[in-house]
């Protein structure tokens, strides 16, 4: 056998070249793809991505007002309590729990036949009395005469006058009785002191009163005028008595002073009418550490009851501020940050520090960044520094169009 032509009839015309052709084929495309794709990446398609054009503006003071809220109570004008003077029984209730009333208006009888009789009793003593006073008059008329013609001795005349002038003591001390008798009837009728609003009343028709009852037959609200009770601490009373430029001011001064304050209402509405802080506690409470503040609103549709929870809110206008809206920054680690772009077009993140108290949604910033300043003004996350952008500037009235 032939070992050789076994061998080498495998092989017999083959050719590396067609072997390689595919190869080759494969590798050419793959440059040239390459090729054409940093060809591709240098005209812009399919490389980095373009700059970011956002929305920035420059910082310049403002006036910003900030609002501080201190939680109120509420109290009318005049909270008076109806008691009765005289002891009976509750004969008619001519109001409702509610009722709007004018002072004069009637709203309770007491029962209380004693007073009627008492007065009875007292125009009959009256009458007397005065039935002795013209019995005392006709002898003084009667004697005067009669010694004038020296008739009957002066002394005569004399002991008969005395004893028109008792008479007539008495007859003033039985009308003094009279007039006292009918103040105590005059009790069994209670009118409404002021004008306001019936609170509860306690008491039924037939309930036994007297002037010692605990509670009383109702309590009238004036709520002409509310006043409404908050506190400052000392911190604040302090800041409060100082003006803008650090000086100490007096109370009264500072009150006068005081813008118009507003009023929020529990359900988070704001009250029609501004009201004034009227009056400050002189004294600071040990136990709280906080003086007591009043302030008077009007009431004219009775909206605001005696007893209601609301809030003072207290405006203070801050003159050339820098003011940032708050949706522009960003919180991280304690620290809130702004993106603040150079002349390069260039970010950088910036530390800023701000007011604990916000004229709405704002930051009055006390450090990090100055008038002159562009910072984006737009919502923007993960901005790393010197990151280039393209800004695109918008007017300051647009950012601060909100400010108040």
């Amino acid at each position: 056998m032939n070992t050789q032509k076994y061998l080498t009839h495998p092989l017999k015309g083959f050719s590396f070249s067609k072997l390689l052709k595919p190869f080759i084929g494969v590798i050419a495309g793959s440059l040239i793809y390459s090729c054409g794709g940093k060809g591709a990446q240098q005209n812009g398609q399919g490389g980095p991505a373009a700059i970011a054009a956002y929305k920035t503006f420059t910082l310049q003071p403002v006036t910003a007002t900030l609002n501080t809220d201190y939680p109120a109570s509420l109290q009318g004008l005049q909270n008076i309590e109806i008691r009765p003077k005289v002891d009976g029984f509750v004969d008619g209730i001519y109001v409702d729990e509610g009722t709007i009333v004018h002072k004069g208006q009637l709203l309770f009888k007491i029962k209380a036949p004693q007073y009627e009789q008492e007065v009875r009793t007292a125009e009959a003593g009256v009458q007397t009395a005065l039935a002795d006073v013209n019995t005392a008059q006709l002898q003084v008329n009667k004697v005067k005469p009669l010694v004038e013609k020296d008739i009957i001795s002066h002394f005569e005349l004399e002991s008969a006058q005395y004893a028109l002038q008792t008479k007539q003591a008495a007859l003033a001390q039985a009308k003094a009785a009279l007039a006292n008798a009918k103040v105590n009837l005059g009790y069994t009728t209670i009118t409404s002191p002021v004008d306001g609003v019936i609170g509860s009343l306690p008491y039924k028709l037939g309930s036994l009163v007297n002037s010692t009852t605990a509670d009383p037959l109702t309590t009238v609200y004036n709520t002409a005028t509310i006043y409404a009770y908050f506190a400052m601490n000392e911190k604040q009373l302090l800041d409060f008595s100082r003006d803008s430029a650090g000086k100490s001011t007096s109370l009264k001064t500072k009150l006068n002073s005081m813008p118009k304050v507003s009023l929020l209402l529990a359900d988070g509405i704001l009250y029609d009418h501004t009201g004034k802080v009227e009056t400050v506690n002189g004294l600071i409470n040990t136990n709280t550490g906080s003086a007591n503040f009043r302030a008077a609103f009007v009431n004219p549709r009775g909206l605001l009851r005696t007893g209601s929870s609301a809030t003072v809110r207290i405006p203070t206008p801050v003159k050339d501020a820098i003011v940032v809206p708050q949706n522009v920054t960003y919180e991280l680690q304690d620290k809130r940050f702004v993106y603040v772009v150079d002349n390069q077009n260039k970010v950088k993140n910036v530390a800023i520090t701000t007011m604990d108290n916000t004229p709405g949604q704002y930051f009055i910033v006390t450090g990090g960044v100055k008038a002159g300043d562009k910072i984006i003004a737009e919502s923007v996350n993960n901005l790393k520094d010197d990151t280039q952008i393209k800004p695109s500037d918008i007017s300051p009235d647009v950012v601060y169009k909100d400010l108040k």
